[in-house]
């Protein structure tokens, strides 16, 4: 059986089952992108893990994991205005990080074209919100593309790459976290080496310095090119048109919940799919609002399709009923069937009230996230849940530790952005002298967003404590490297001149004195809290034929002290009917970070297994 790698570099054409996020990868080969740039985040990493799995002497571009987004944004516009054709891709929250550099590609001749990829997150399954980046597109004056599923998405992408070549302008191919993941048979075009190079012309192709005498030169070159989308955006409509009153204006992923609630009533509402929603095609919107009573905005997130219609339909004066969102919950969350039949049904009540289906009962039980058994920073939590006082502030940051939030650790009550956590203890530390401050921070965040707010701390003289979890990799979005695997974070901050630095495993019994004496410390320090993802570890073990490791044990020691379960919270441990604690041996990895936080000295070690032995 071909693996996915050697599956997308075949000639073709053919068809394969893959996801949306896989297919891209399929268009990038096939349109001769030179130069793919990322820095991981849900839901696009699956594109990074499709271009990982062709082996580098067949993978026909340049790949990277950057620092971050803004900086794998700068690297994919360097490649592109040197001629190589480029891609960028990364989360919905991404944007905010590059939109410095972002809100000025439009201004500039990208010779090579680019493609910047963005996974949107309706329902914000694996974000902090539900951003809705269709607007970066309107500030900057940049197309969009929209696909519905994984077919439109590799092709969608082949088209972007087209006219991105064309008129020398970025493109935005827009995904949510179901086209990334919708999964699908494909069918994929040919595959044709392509070469797109061309040296850096700034006197010919500029001007690239975006200063006074230059601004209005450079968005005026935008706006004409806008305007040649508008016209482009007219050939990606989609009518399905049954002669009624009714309509409906969508585009994306809700177009496919909409089918599946209208059903036997297909033919009773006329639909109009976008799959340009940036710049809107005025022609086609127009002539649908003429030729309908009402129309429906059927649009996940916010009002940003229906504001736009609205106001064609004022300077057009076309009096036709239009139907935006009607309260606060058309706003919130995936526009799954259930919530488009809804939706509807507020509307046209007749439309949808053959189509739905009986509700059924369902047992739902909660499962809240939760660090994964043997987790280094399970151990840090539990420290400083011992250490602080309910009147002390500790800062959160992105990454696994952000499940210190949760119960029984509590540690985190704050949290904004990538980096946020050191900028926003220091504000936390002014005019403090109470209450101890403490901050975290992954080492993946460290290197993508962290430094600056450290070097401030440094320079200002701030006073709180920053604990750096060390896990060796940016193991939240799926175990990608980042550069702590070439830089030593200690080094960097030896470098800033910071004094006061402390090291340590998380597992070590050190750690309790280690994090005290760093809290007692005055002005700004640093505690370097290092283990291994074990996820990632025990994975790497398996691999080598090491099935378990040592497991643990509760003895007739057991006091039912509970610390185990309540406090140290490793979910390896449970009680039986009876109320006595043993450890559940498949969970369990046997790392022992538990042994130290029992107060009976009940926790021992049982022998480890290897491939072959039974259970």
């Amino acid at each position: 059986m071909k693996k996915i790698g050697d599956i997308l570099v075949q000639e073709g054409p053919f068809s394969e089952i893959v996801i949306g996020n896989t297919a891209i990868v399929r268009g990038m080969i096939e349109s001769g992108v030179k130069v793919v740039t990322s820095y991981p985040g849900s839901p696009t990493p699956e594109i990074a893990e499709a271009t990982k799995s062709i082996p580098e002497e067949k993978r026909p571009f340049y790949f990277e994991f950057s620092t971050n987004e803004k900086v794998a944004l700068e690297v994919a516009f360097g490649a592109s205005i040197n001629g190589n054709t480029s891609c960028v891709f990364f989360k919905s929250v991404g944007m905010n990080v590059v939109a410095d550099s972002f809100v000025q590609l439009s201004m500039m001749e990208l010779t090579g074209g680019m493609v910047v990829v963005i996974g949107d997150d309706p329902g914000a399954n694996s974000s902090q919100n539900e951003q809705d980046n269709r607007h970066y597109a309107r500030l900057s004056y940049t197309p969009v593309f929209e696909p519905k599923d994984a077919q439109e998405v590799y092709g969608m992408f082949l088209k972007a790459v087209e006219y991105s070549r064309e008129l020398r302008s970025p493109v935005i191919l827009r995904l949510t976290t179901h086209t990334a993941h919708f999964k699908q048979k494909v069918n994929f075009g040919k595959y044709i080496p392509k070469e797109s190079y061309a040296e850096f012309a700034p006197e010919e192709n500029g001007p690239y310095i975006p200063i006074g005498s230059n601004v209005a030169v450079m968005k005026r070159r935008a706006l004409e090119k806008l305007k040649i989308w508008e016209k482009i955006s007219e050939r990606f409509v989609f009518f399905h048109n049954s002669k009624n009153d009714r309509g409906v204006i969508t585009a994306g992923l809700p177009y496919l919940s909409l089918l599946e609630v209208l059903k036997e009533n297909i033919n009773r509402v006329d639909i109009l799919r976008l799959g340009i929603i940036y710049p809107l095609p005025r022609n086609s919107i127009i002539k649908f609002l003429k030729e309908h009573k009402e129309v429906k905005i059927l649009e996940e997130l916010d009002d940003f399709l229906e504001e736009k219609i609205k106001s064609i339909a004022y300077e057009e004066g076309i009096r036709t009923k239009i139907h935006g969102k009607l309260d606060v919950e058309d706003w919130i969350g995936e526009y799954t069937p259930l919530k488009v039949g809804n939706i509807i049904a507020k509307t046209w009540p007749d439309l949808v009230q053959n189509a739905k289906e009986a509700p059924r009962s369902l047992r739902t039980v909660s499962r809240p996230p939760q660090l994964c058994p043997g987790c280094g920073h399970r151990p840090v939590f539990y420290v400083l849940s011992k250490l602080l006082s309910r009147h002390d502030i500790s800062v959160a940051d992105i990454g696994c530790h952000t499940l210190g939030f949760l119960e029984p650790y509590k540690i985190g009550q704050v949290l904004l952005s990538m980096g946020h956590s050191t900028g926003t203890a220091s504000g936390l530390s002014l005019f403090n002298s109470s209450r101890k401050v403490v901050a975290l921070l992954g080492d993946s965040t460290f290197f993508h967003a962290g430094l600056p707010g450290i070097i401030n701390a440094v320079y200002n003289d701030h006073d709180f404590t920053l604990i750096i979890m060390e896990n060796g990799t940016t193991a939240m979005t799926g175990h990608q490297d980042h550069p702590g695997k070439r830089i030593r974070i200690r080094k960097l901050l030896e470098a800033m001149e910071i004094k006061n630095i402390w090291e340590v495993d998380t597992y070590n019994s050190n750690l309790e004195k280690t994090v005290e004496e760093s809290l007692n410390t005055r002005g700004f320090s640093v505690v370097i809290a290092k283990h291994p993802c074990m996820l990632k570890f025990t994975r790497e073990r398996r691999k080598k034929g090491i099935i378990k490791v040592p497991q643990m044990k509760v003895t007739e020691k057991c006091t039912l002290a509970n610390v185990c379960i309540a406090k140290f919270a490793c979910p390896a441990f449970q009680t039986d009917n009876e109320g006595k604690v043993f450890v559940q041996t498949d969970l369990c990895i046997g790392d022992g970070s538990c042994r130290g936080v029992c107060p009976s000295g009940a926790l021992q070690f049982e022998k480890a297994m290897k491939a072959g032995d039974k259970k």
